[in-house]
């Protein structure tokens, strides 16, 4: 069953065309990956899927609802959740304290509610701190979690990232090259959280990442942009022997 489909997407900045009637379907539970050379519109994708963009033309449904011109935090709401290439935290906080921001999306008692119910905001409180415990624990960041995250490792910023969005217990997890700038034991290490997220947490999963070794052994189905175009979709072995995609992007190197 298919958890989002993409119908003839397509959006213009001025006079370029970052996507040009793109459509592809993610099956609920599996790996996706986007991939294709700079440029070619994945991180665009994945802005129109998350809300940041609004799409020139076509539709988006997540579950069966349209969410096209649905806002990023009710997206969020629904069970989309993201983390991004560039690191977007909050430098001065701790890693506690970054992960509680991910869960802003599951708060139901408002300030004006916790003033007059103390009790049913702090019992709230307490719920949302064990479920972030949960992720230091998953994410194996217990040593820092009281550290601000400006002073750690690209390394296990790149993972209070993933945290974040993974504490709002998203259905569908955007990952937008998790893996970018790790070495490669750091790389080792996130491909085994990802296959944790998506096997333990059951949470379907987009990834983009240039690392097609990664891309491969993850996947269940990649989908090819090149210059906004899909070029193709298919599971790893049929992309790798994409005649298109091999001139477009993998080079020989990387077929058969």
């Amino acid at each position: 069953m298919g958890i989002l489909k993409v119908q003839n997407v397509s959006i213009r900045f001025g006079g370029v065309l970052a996507l040009d009637s793109v459509s592809f379907e993610v099956k609920e539970g599996e790996i996706f990956s986007l991939i294709g050379p700079n440029g070619a519109g994945k991180t665009s994708m994945l802005n129109c899927i998350s809300g940041l963009y609004k799409p020139t033309a076509g539709d988006i449904f997540f579950k069966d609802e349209r969410i096209t011109h649905v806002k990023p935090h009710k997206r969020a709401a629904l069970g989309i959740a993201r983390a991004f290439q560039n690191i977007e935290l909050f430098p001065h906080l701790s890693v506690l304290d970054n992960l509680m921001l991910g869960r802003h999306v599951r708060m139901k008692t408002g300030v004006l509610a916790g003033g007059l119910y103390w009790g049913k905001a702090q019992k709230e409180e307490v719920e949302h701190r064990y479920k972030v415990e949960e992720v230091i624990d998953f994410l194996e960041l217990e040593h820092v979690r009281n550290v601000p995250v400006g002073t750690l490792s690209y390394g296990l910023q790149k993972r209070v990232e993933v945290g974040r969005a993974l504490a709002m217990e998203p259905d569908l997890l955007l990952l937008d090259e998790p893996m970018a700038g790790m070495n490669n034991e750091e790389k080792e290490d996130m491909a085994r959280y990802i296959i944790d997220i998506h096997e333990e947490k059951k949470t379907t999963i987009i990834l983009i990442e240039h690392d097609m070794g990664v891309v491969m052994d993850l996947s269940n189905h990649i989908a090819v942009l090149d210059f906004g175009k899909l070029i193709a979709y298919g599971t790893p072995k049929e992309v790798q022997t994409n005649p298109r995609v091999i001139e477009a992007y993998l080079g020989e190197e990387h077929a058969g």
